[in-house]
């Protein structure tokens, strides 16, 4: 009885190892981006990314006040905690420009998410 209990705690050992192995595999297939907010402003204002494919994007706040980012063709908003960062995954998106704003800032903080 003990050797078919091992055998069963080894064998749900190895497929527990086997699932956490293929979640973290998925994760790290994810295209990682940047974008950094810097006196109000998003570096860079054009981003381009593949089109097709689902990107992980990383939105860092440089500034010592919050900002918001804001997006109706992507359908994104989410604030950026002043010295903060945020993750967004996007996609997959066709090709086409989809324009962000800092909602706080959007006089000055503009940009684009090319998907090529």
């Amino acid at each position: 009885m003990k050797k078919i209990i091992w055998r069963l705690c080894a064998m749900a050992g190895l497929t527990i190892s086997t699932i956490f192995l293929s979640v973290n595999t998925g994760f790290a297939e994810v295209p990682e981006f940047r974008l950094i907010i810097k006196d109000h402003l998003f570096e860079p204002t054009q981003l381009e990314i593949p089109a097709g494919e689902k990107i992980k994007l990383i939105v860092e706040n440089q500034d010592v006040t919050p900002e918001e980012f804001e997006s109706h063709s992507l359908n994104r908003e989410k604030i950026i905690p002043a010295k903060g960062k945020i993750i967004l995954f996007l996609g997959p998106l066709e090709k086409g420009t989809y324009p962000f704003v800092g909602e706080f800032h959007e006089e000055s903080a503009k940009g684009n998410i090319i998907a090529k």
